[in-house]
């Protein structure tokens, strides 16, 4: 079975967490890729930035429902999110807009695990970390080139 290393782009792109929101849409339209990983200041792998990230700052601000009992407001939702909607919503930089703490996968992943990781977590571009050196990136499009391959 293949593995990470067999299938994932070695050539990686990358953005800083300083770069605009602009820089970004231009630097992803402009690779063909739906999203890149985050560096900081010293090279190290910090978040991951996709498409979602910029089309989420075009949405609708969805108010969370709330009940009043006995002059008491109680929130049917977490009241976080709301705020952490806001702050992606009004993001100038990679920084405001990526997601931290990323998930990530070994060079020796097999691709079936990478598969099941895409879809619970909802992610679509994985950093692959040798250590703490990013060696490579895998992307949905990478597991759909496999598909095609094996057939």
């Amino acid at each position: 079975m293949q593995k990470a290393i067999d299938i994932m782009t070695k050539n990686v792109v990358t953005v800083p967490q300083g770069m605009t929101v602009t820089e970004l849409a231009l630097l992803l339209a402009s690779h063909g890729i739906s999203g890149a990983p985050v560096l900081d200041e010293a090279g190290m792998l910090v978040g991951v930035v996709t498409e979602n990230d910029l089309i989420d700052q075009k949405k609708k601000i969805h108010i969370p429902t709330v009940v009043t009992i006995l002059d008491s407001v109680i929130y049917l939702e977490n009241p976080d999110r709301i705020g952490k909607e806001m702050k992606k919503m009004a993001g100038v930089t990679v920084r405001d807009i990526c997601s931290s703490a990323p998930i990530t996968v070994t060079e020796e992943t097999f691709i079936d695990e990478i598969a099941t990781i895409m879809a619970e977590k909802k992610v679509h571009t994985l950093p692959v970390m040798r250590g703490d050196a990013l060696v490579g990136v895998i992307g949905k499009r990478d597991i759909i080139k496999t598909l095609i391959s094996a057939g």
